[in-house]
């Protein structure tokens, strides 16, 4: 990392390091201990008498979603499935069809669901498609872009996009399309449950974003 970048990075990522503990922080712990087991069922099977429809339609096996404009939830940092769960319950976070199954979910539901993931998550690899822009989104991710004063993705997503636990997501794998959308819609402002996000990819091109999200789908 260019020392330029490097101490934006390292104020930034305090920053977002006290936000967002404390934001964990204040969560409610579970009134018993999650379990998988009922959390693979609601997965597989949903709900229909509380309008919870089974996530595998859309994430797939173990959260290996094949659609690419869905995003993959195998491997996902659990505190960060959690926090969107919540997002779209409380309207945070907004998606028509994520928030009416969010908002027939209990807090134990999303704990065992959360659970399941966790524990059977064998994440499906990703590749990088674009061969001319893969430079460039490995520059952004390790190093950021100085000039425009965007940190590094890998100052909290780590070195190889796994996220850091109960803090930042994992990006490693994770479909083009999908990521793509979620930094086109954090610098438009239609989703808004992460400030950081919002004032990080409002500094960045088209060709930028598209650069990141092709480069972060290869990581392992």
């Amino acid at each position: 990392m260019n020392r330029v970048c490097l101490p934006v990075v390292q104020s930034f990522f305090a920053a977002m390091l006290l936000v967002v503990s404390s934001a964990y922080a204040a969560e409610p712990p579970p009134a018993t201990k999650p379990d998988p087991a009922k959390g693979e069922m609601l997965y597989n099977m949903g709900d229909n008498a509380r309008n919870v429809t089974a996530c595998i339609t859309c994430h797939g096996p173990a959260g290996n979603a094949s659609l690419p404009e869905n995003p993959k939830l195998s491997a996902q940092v659990g505190a960060y499935i959690h926090k969107q769960l919540v997002n779209f319950k409380n309207g945070d976070r907004h998606n028509p069809i994520m928030e009416p199954i969010a908002k027939g979910m209990t807090e134990e539901d999303i704990q065992n669901i959360v659970a399941y993931l966790a524990k059977s998550s064998k994440p499906s690899p990703g590749a990088a498609r674009n061969k001319d822009s893969v430079e460039l989104g490995r520059k952004i991710f390790r190093g950021g872009i100085a000039e425009k004063h965007v940190p590094a993705c890998a100052a909290c997503h780590s070195a190889n996009g796994a996220g850091i636990p109960a803090q930042f997501p994992r990006l490693a794998g994770q479909h083009q399309t999908y990521t793509e959308a979620q930094l086109m819609a954090f610098r438009s402002g239609a989703r808004k449950n992460s400030e950081q996000m919002t004032q990080i990819v409002q500094r960045m091109s088209d060709a930028e974003i598209k650069a990141v999200a092709d480069y972060v789908a290869g990581l392992k």
